[in-house]
């Protein structure tokens, strides 16, 4: 795990000391190495640089930019695989100086071209510097577990592992987008493409970015999507063999995430998906006794107790903490600065704890994202299902009148009762033109909750920027698929692996997603629906290691008691971040209604504390990154 940052100017302006500055920002990505390189090309100047986390051959052999011949490559994550394709090419004549996976990367791009990264089975950004065809190419892994932002306006382009390196180069515009903005409070992250800066975005999951330095253009390219394998028509298989072949692409997901010449552990909450990552190792890893990381809380979902035990009856060598609202104050400090853009999922603050004290112990810690994503497991889900089937009960002859009822409703009056609110809100939007039910429409409504009172927050009318709910998923013939596929591509990308990423680099903590194995979610994927729902194929894989009886329980999810925080240590945030100064600097709000948010929140009338959150965390990120500057 490391982090990679350079450019490309073609005014020939940019010079050695930017590129130190742009990646001193990101030592905490890697603080065992560093290295750069800058190439002056008769049309501009291009630079690379990179920090190095030592996890795979931690001789200097392993140390990056890595030059091979005409290529040379900055590159973060790992290629799990890359023992057999390095075999593969000695059988080609290819001959290696090291034991690291970033020497394979370059000779299998010499052999087969960009097309190598179908070979890959990894977490992976990768940029490479190809002087024979006088371009760079950006390589983003499948999943999106490892982030790749660039930045292109007025000859300059800039790519990095996080966006913070970009403030380092005096000629990077950090002008917001206002798209961005309305996107954030309707989810609480910021979903890819676009960032919080104009003219900077993320590479997208599974996308190439090829630079062609003669033309002064790039071209994007998708190699990968998960989707296309969402979509396909389901597999004609039995549940036991859908269970045994799931089963060992488990066993050989989960064993791959174990290659390392540092001691590695996982991250267990007493899940499902932690578990199965967990005793799958301990069980046929042929490790000696796991190390296994727990956090837990005073109040609220407190999972801990459940992870010890699982813990004890696997025999890992179990390490448990407890994140109080006093430890909270301290975490949520550095939330601006290590996560860049306006980011408000509240569990970062116990995963940066979480990964702290994993980091005195280990240098790679497995976590268990996706799990319910690629599974089917979130209660949401069946929600949704429900209520599609009896939305479709309604008669074709009515739901226009519905339709037209509930806007006007919506319109005209003043609903204190939510679940009532939110019910009219579906059915003024979710009907097609010919009154069919549209599910993409019907997912958004559970995905944005209050989008009125979203509208109410600003000053001006913001647009939201485009998102995976304006896809086309007309050719998706199982219902179920459509959910998940928005989600992994969506909450999972921007959200959770945004988060991991963020908190375990924070202390220079590689993460792995086990999980995310491309060849797991591709199979998964295409499996008969209702070998999904709650999960049930994974449960009955984990019940092989673990007893029905320490696993039967209601998922409660990684989250801190919030309100009660936010009205006792952390009330501090409101009183600095949402008083009127604040608010005004800012200069996008309507601070009229954000009061009457406060009054409510203050008063326990109707709170909702995550609006609260998020404008909390976009005003720390403001004030981080602008300082009294006004930003529109």
């Amino acid at each position: 795990m490391c982090g990679l940052v350079g450019f490309i100017d073609f005014s020939c302006e940019t010079d050695q000391r930017v590129l130190n500055l742009m990646s001193s920002t990101l030592i905490h990505r890697g603080p065992d190495a560093e290295g750069d390189k800058l190439f002056f090309e008769s049309e501009c100047t291009i630079g690379f640089a990179h920090r190095r986390l030592s996890i795979i051959d931690l001789t200097e052999l392993g140390n990056q930019p890595l030059v091979y011949k005409n290529f040379t490559v900055v590159f973060n994550g790992e290629i799990y695989n890359y023992k057999e394709i390095k075999e593969s090419l000695i059988k080609l004549n290819h001959v290696f100086n090291s034991e690291s996976d970033t020497e394979v990367i370059l000779h299998a791009y010499e052999e087969w071209g960009i097309d190598c990264v179908s070979l890959f089975i990894g977490m992976f950004a990768i940029v490479i510097h190809d002087a024979v065809e006088n371009k760079i190419v950006l390589i983003r892994d499948r999943m999106g577990v490892k982030p790749l932002f660039y930045y292109w306006e007025n000859n300059l382009f800039l790519f990095s592992s996080e966006l913070k390196a970009f403030h380092s180069h005096p000629r990077f515009k950090k002008i917001i987008e206002k798209s961005a903005v309305k996107s954030y409070f309707e989810f609480g992250y910021i979903p890819g493409p676009i960032s919080i800066f104009k003219n900077t975005f993320k590479l997208d999951p599974g996308h190439t970015l090829v630079f062609d330095l003669k033309n002064k253009n790039f071209e994007l390219s998708n190699y990968w999507d998960v989707s296309d394998y969402f979509k396909k028509d389901k597999l004609d298989i039995s549940y036991s063999e859908a269970k045994q072949k799931i089963h060992d692409l488990l066993i050989s997901s989960y064993n791959y995430r174990m290659v390392s010449d540092v001691p590695v552990g996982v991250f267990l909450s007493g899940g499902y998906d932690s578990t199965s990552v967990a005793a799958i190792i301990q069980e046929t890893g042929g490790a000696k006794k796991l190390k296994t990381f727990t956090i837990g809380f005073e109040d609220g979902n407190n999972e801990a107790p459940f992870a010890k035990d699982i813990a004890n009856h696997l025999g890992t060598d179990h390490n448990e903490w407890y994140c109080t609202s006093k430890i909270a104050q301290e975490e949520v400090l550095k939330i601006p600065y290590y996560f860049d853009e306006p980011y408000a999922d509240s569990s970062a603050i116990p995963t940066l704890l979480l990964s702290r004290h994993a980091k005195s112990q280990v240098s790679v810690s497995l976590s268990a994202d996706g799990g319910d994503e690629i599974f089917g497991g979130y209660k949401v889900y069946n929600a949704y299902l429900k209520r599609y089937s009896h939305l479709n009960l309604l008669p074709k002859y009515s739901r226009k009148s519905i339709e037209k009822l509930s806007n006007f409703i919506n319109k005209n009056f003043d609903i204190k009762n939510e679940r009532l609110k939110h019910s009219l809100y579906v059915l003024s939007t979710i009907y097609k033109t010919n009154l069919d039910i549209d599910p993409v429409k019907l997912f958004k409504s559970y995905s944005i909750r209050n989008p009125s009172e979203i509208e109410m927050l600003f000053k001006h009318d913001f647009e939201s920027s485009i998102s995976v709910f304006d896809k086309d998923f007309s050719s998706f013939s199982d219902l179920l698929s459509i959910p998940l596929t928005i989600d992994t591509k969506l909450y999972l990308c921007d959200d959770i692996l945004t988060k991991v990423d963020r908190a375990t680099m924070a202390s220079s903590l590689e993460g792995r997603e086990p999980i995310l194995d491309h060849r797991l979610v591709e199979f998964v994927a295409q499996i008969p629906s209702e070998y999904k729902k709650d999960k049930i194929i994974l449960k009955d894989i984990v019940h092989e290691y673990v007893p029905l009886e320490l696993m039967n329980r209601p998922k409660s999810g990684f989250s801190i008691p919030l309100k009660k925080w936010l009205k006792g240590d952390l009330k501090f945030l409101i009183d600095h971040y949402l008083n009127n100064k604040s608010l005004i600097r800012s200069g996008i709000f309507n601070i009229e209604y954000i009061e009457q948010i406060k009054l409510k929140f203050h008063n326990d009338k109707n709170a909702n504390e995550e609006l609260i959150w998020k404008l909390i965390q976009f005003q720390m990120w403001h004030e981080k990154w602008f300082g009294k500057e006004e930003i529109i």
